[in-house]
C-alpha cells in the first residue's frame, strides 16, 4: 500500500520509551498516530504535542491492554475519533508494544505472576488484534513487538520470553490467515534497551550493561532511537513484500 498523510497508526504503549520513539518516527515519515498509555497522562500528552509539531493528527487513549473487557469501548473511542479527524473509521498500521516486564527464577514465578505476563503480552495482543480487524484497512500492516529473549534463554525471563515466543507464532499465522486482504504481519524484536523498562535494569545498572556490551557484536546496549525506525520502515512502501518474517534488532546480542 502507498503510504500517505492521511495514512493512520495505532501504537499500543505510546507515551514512553519504544513506543514513544516509534510514535515520533512514523510521524516524521507523514504518518498519523493513535496510541494507548497505561496511566501517565501527562507523558502522553507531551507525545501528543510532538507528533502535532511534526504536521501529523495525535491521540492518546487510556487503555490496559491486559484487561481485554476494555478493547469494545476502547476501539469505539478510536473510530469516532478516526470519524471526526479523517472522515473514516479506518486505520493502517497496527503496532502491538504495551508490556511490563518480570524478572522472576522460573521456580519462583508465581501463577498471578504468570498470568499477568501472559494477560498482557499474549492475550491482550491476541484479542486487541482480533478487535481491530474491522477497522484496518486491507492493505494495512501489524507489528508486533517481541523480544531477544524470544530466542535466547537468561535466567530469571521464562515467564516473558515464552509469551514472546507465542507472539511470533501467532504473528505467522496472521500473516498466513490475513493475507487474502493482503494485510502483513511482522515481527520486531528488540534486544536488550535502555529504558525505564523493568524498572531500568539495562539503563541503570552499571553491571547489567556491561554485559550486555560484552555479547553484542555491535559493542553496547541499544536505545529506543534503535527501534523506531524499523518500526516506521515495516510501515512503508518499500517493506510491503516482508511478510511473517521475525526481525531482531539487537546489535548482533547473543550471536
Amino acid at each position: 500500500m502507498t503510504t500517505t498523510k492521511s495514512s493512520i497508526a495505532l501504537i499500543t504503549g505510546g507515551s514512553r520509551g519504544l513506543g514513544r520513539d516509534m510514535a515520533l518516527r512514523l510521524a516524521e515519515k507523514g504518518i498519523g498516530v493513535i496510541f494507548t498509555y497505561n496511566s501517565n497522562k501527562a507523558k502522553a500528552d507531551e507525545v501528543v504535542a510532538e507528533i502535532r509539531a511534526l504536521g501529523q493528527k495525535a491521540a492518546a487513549f487510556q487503555l490496559d491492554t491486559s484487561k481485554v473487557k476494555n478493547f469494545g469501548p476502547f476501539f469505539e473511542q478510536v473510530k469516532t475519533w478516526l470519524e471526526t479527524e479523517t472522515g473514516s473509521p479506518h486505520f493502517d498500521f497496527l503496532i502491538n508494544n504495551a508490556g511490563t516486564a518480570l524478572h522472576s527464577p522460573f521456580g519462583a514465578t508465581t501463577e498471578e505472576q504468570f498470568d499477568a505476563i501472559v494477560d498482557i503480552h499474549f492475550k491482550g495482543v491476541y484479542f486487541l488484534t482480533q478487535e481491530a480487524l474491522p477497522l484496518l484497512n486491507d492493505g494495512g500492516r501489524i507489528i508486533n513487538i517481541s523480544s531477544g529473549l524470544a530466542r535466547f534463554a537468561m535466567p530469571g525471563s521464562a515467564a516473558y520470553g515464552s509469551s514472546k515466543a507465542a507472539i511470533e507464532m501467532l504473528t505467522r499465522y496472521l500473516a498466513k490467515e490475513l493475507g487474502p486482504r493482503r494485510i502483513a504481519a511482522n515481527v520486531v524484536a528488540p534486544g536488550a534497551i535502555e529504558t525505564d523498562f523493568g524498572g531500568g535494569r539495562v539503563r541503570d545498572n552499571k553491571e547489567i550493561n556491561n554485559h550486555v556490551a560484552s555479547v553484542t557484536a555491535l559493542g553496547r546496549a541499544g536505545l529506543p532511537e534503535d527501534i523506531g525506525g524499523v518500526v516506521a520502515f515495516l510501515c512503508s512502501e518499500d517493506a510491503g513484500w516482508i511478510n511473517g518474517q521475525r526481525i531482531e534488532v539487537s546489535g548482533g546480542m547473543m550471536l
